[in-house]
């Protein structure tokens, strides 16, 4: 018997596709159902909080950061700058877009990123006495 039309079985291929339509409307669980599996699938969580497992055995994950990429694009500017071009204002221009945008990235990565990060200790002490 054939799985595609269910030749033998129904009178024709179209009354196969009703019965099948029937079948699978017939419960909530089968509307997943195509006429090619031969079980009925089942819905599985197949998500995995990658943070929490991590936590569960011991390993530490940064936060994602975006700092990267500016700090390569500005890099990105910076090699362009060191292509020989005929005139030297244009590596020069080059070289300062790309100088900025990289000194943008290390410090919003290091300062800004960093400091939220790991906050000071200082803030949180109530009173002049040294941390031991």
């Amino acid at each position: 018997m054939c799985r595609n039309c269910g030749y033998k079985l129904w009178p024709s291929s179209q009354m196969a596709s009703a019965a099948f339509l029937a079948w699978r409307s017939a419960d909530p669980e089968r509307l997943t159902a195509s006429r090619f599996d031969l079980e009925v699938p089942r819905y599985v969580d197949n998500t995995v909080d990658f943070n929490a497992r991590a936590h569960e055995l011991g390993i530490h994950l940064f936060p994602n950061s975006n700092w990267p990429f500016i700090i390569c694009f500005g890099l990105l500017f910076l090699g362009l700058a060191a292509i020989p071009f005929s005139s030297s204002t244009a590596r020069i221009v080059l070289a300062i877009i790309g100088g900025v945008i990289f000194l943008y990235g290390v410090v919003g990565w290091v300062l800004i990123e960093d400091v939220r990060m790991y906050p000071s200790d200082a803030a949180h002490e109530p009173g002049p006495e040294a941390h031991h």
